[in-house]
């Protein structure tokens, strides 16, 4: 599939973006990367491939994304960490009137305070990318972790 070189550098800074935005801890910012109606999930790649609809997180619309920030900021405890993300990246599956449809490979490692580094998380983003006036936003974002155990809980956006 051959697509724009503009698109293809603003879908780069798209996930660079999204990456700092959430290595950095800038969480209040996360929910500007969706549409308004967005749905993002977090599900284990045997569900996702089956079909199946159950996810460990599932999130409709920014103020789902909001409320959720709400708790990891103000209702949950627990022992600080880091995360930084790498990404891989983005092959553009499908271009059409809906957006673009496109999978990331992702790795998430996790740093507690005076503990060596881990890996936390590690998959792809299925995602599909809409053109807004503000620029790419995700309208849907299926984070497909490829173990079927997270460790700990979930808590910080993947």
């Amino acid at each position: 599939m051959i697509t724009d070189t503009n698109l293809r550098l603003e879908i780069i800074d798209l996930f660079a973006r999204y990456a700092a935005c959430l290595d950095s801890g800038s969480y209040d910012a996360w929910p500007d990367f969706f549409t308004q109606d967005c749905h993002y999930r977090v599900v284990p790649r045997e569900n996702y491939d089956a079909g199946l609809p159950l996810s460990t997180l599932s999130l409709h619309g920014v103020p789902m994304l909001r409320d959720r920030l709400y708790g990891v900021e103000s209702t949950l405890f627990h022992a600080p960490y880091y995360q930084r993300h790498i990404i891989g990246p983005t092959l553009i599956k499908e271009q059409g009137n809906n957006g673009l449809l496109t999978e990331t490979n992702y790795l998430v490692v996790r740093t507690k305070r005076d503990m060596p580094s881990e890996i936390f998380n590690a998959g792809r983003y299925v995602d599909r990318i809409v053109i807004t006036p503000e620029g790419l936003r995700f309208a849907e974002k299926a984070c497909v972790f490829d173990s079927e155990l997270i460790p700990n809980s979930l808590i910080y956006p993947i």
